[in-house]
């Protein structure tokens, strides 16, 4: 019986799925590391309890989130070899080196350091503690490093060469891991995680404002996710800027789709708004604002920008996906922006702790960097199409022989279990946020004055003595 179901289609419905819930979790969890290395920091530099309490609360949510990007990222892995043998097969000399140092020189540094970070509280000295904290931070940097270095390279392949069979091996492993749009992909990544951290942290730090809850706590959570939110978030559209120039360079057509491009002009505008019919190779509605995009792309109000019909059909991404995600992830980027203006002038007025309508606005912003990220990845990816290996090798040639129904079947089954997961973690992490930081815990109390832990009678004897050391 002729099966009706079209594997690649699922297949690549399947990998999108699974790849977008997981990229939420890293994307989280590389900014709550090193946000969790500041506040401990901040302890260690002022002995305020409050830092420590707040580190005590946020490291139970990084544990869990973090737990969720170790068990949904394993299966991405697996997935190369169930839906995906052939490019595995084909690419496997390349990516699977890569992959394997992501695992040899990040994976094993956080796991190894990931224990006393989350356990070793009053158990290793204040100093081992913080090293801890500041190894699994750098760790998760180490792990975007390699994982952005593999999907940047099937963006802008190079240093390698296609032998017989189609198989690509390498020939240089510079040109390969620093490929030409590695590095911007890789700060642009690294700062949405950042931003994305910033404004949980300050949604949450909003909540506890807005219902009077642990005020104190709440003021360093709200100031310091808005100092990110004013520096960072200006800097991330430079980002974004200097990484699409790149991607101009060697990914026009994917450009000419964000910008719901058509034919090449000069002096292009810049399509605000568009409805991109891609049967028809027409917008049927537009607001452009004229020589705009031409600016922007080429720093040249009448420079040229190719249009999509400048490629073959086969060649052209899903254009409307493309297009409107990429207004989504830069609208949020805009709003990230605004808000760090908005708490900028409260700051100065003496009001960002007080103003009760920014505090809801924080919270309504909370998801906004989760939302930015998988937008972002979407025009990554789905501009990339037809191709998995930009101009190299395209996606319909590299899917495994089966069949669309077990396909079907086993993209239902993750769905049902990531939903169930995602609902477990979900209550979880509502419970700890609803509880608050432990404002009763002394966390000081079990150390020496230089860090030391001290024996248990000497702890007693301290609290008998109002605290202090015998």
């Amino acid at each position: 019986m002729t099966s009706h179901l079209d594997p690649v289609f699922l297949a690549r419905l399947q990998f999108a799925f699974t790849v977008a819930y997981h990229i939420t979790f890293p994307a989280f969890t590389i900014g709550l590391a090193s946000w969790l290395a500041v506040v401990e920091w901040r302890w260690l530099k002022t002995g305020n309890p409050l830092y420590a309490q707040i580190y005590r609360m946020w490291v139970k949510i990084f544990a869990v989130a973090f737990g969720m990007g170790v068990v949904t990222g394993v299966v991405l892995s697996y997935q190369f070899g169930t839906n995906w043998s052939v490019f595995s097969d084909k690419v496997g000399n390349i990516i699977g080196p890569l992959l394997g140092y992501e695992v040899l020189t990040a994976f094993f540094l956080e796991a190894s350091f990931l224990g006393i970070m989350l356990f070793g509280w009053n158990r290793v000295s204040k100093r081992m503690h913080f090293t801890a904290t500041l190894i699994v931070a750098v760790g998760t940097l180490i792990s975007a490093f390699w994982i952005l270095s593999a999907n940047s390279w099937m963006q802008t392949p190079a240093g390698f060469r296609e032998a017989s069979g189609g198989m690509l091996l390498p020939t240089d492993w510079m040109q390969i891991i620093f490929n030409p749009s590695f590095p911007y992909r890789f700060i642009h990544m690294v700062t949405g995680a950042y931003l994305t951290t910033a404004f949980v942290v300050g949604g949450i730090g909003g909540y506890y404002l807005w219902r009077g809850w642990h005020e104190r706590h709440a003021r360093i959570m709200l100031g310091m996710a808005m100092i990110m939110a004013i520096f960072v978030a200006p800097m991330q559209l430079l980002f974004g800027d200097m990484h699409g120039l790149n991607t101009f360079e060697h990914q026009p057509v994917k450009v000419a789709a964000m910008e719901g491009i058509w034919e090449t002009e000069q002096g292009a505008g810049l399509r605000l708004f568009a409805w991109p019919d891609q049967i028809g190779e027409t917008n049927r509605f537009e607001i452009v604002i004229p020589k705009l995009s031409s600016l922007i792309l080429t720093h040249d109000w009448n420079g040229e920008v190719k249009g999509l019909r400048s490629w073959a059909r086969a060649d052209r991404p899903p254009v409307a996906l493309v297009f409107w995600t990429f207004r989504i992830m830069v609208g949020l980027g805009m709003l990230m922006i605004a808000t760090g203006l908005v708490a900028l002038v409260l700051y100065c007025r003496k009001e960002l702790f007080t103003t009760r309508w920014f505090h809801l606005w924080c919270m309504a912003m909370t998801p906004a960097g989760f939302v930015a990220v998988v937008t972002g990845w979407i025009v990554t990816e789905v501009g990339r199409q037809p191709f998995v290996v930009f101009n190299v090798m395209r996606t319909s040639e590299t899917v495994s022989p089966v069949a669309g129904e077990a396909v079907a079947a086993s993209l239902t089954a993750f769905v049902v279990t990531y939903g169930l997961l995602f609902t477990a973690a979900a209550y979880y992490i509502l419970k700890i946020i609803g509880k608050g930081p432990d404002s009763d815990t002394m966390e000081d109390d079990a150390y020496g004055s230089h860090g030391v832990k001290k024996p248990p009678l000497v702890t007693d004897m301290a609290a008998q003595t109002g605290g202090k050391d015998v």
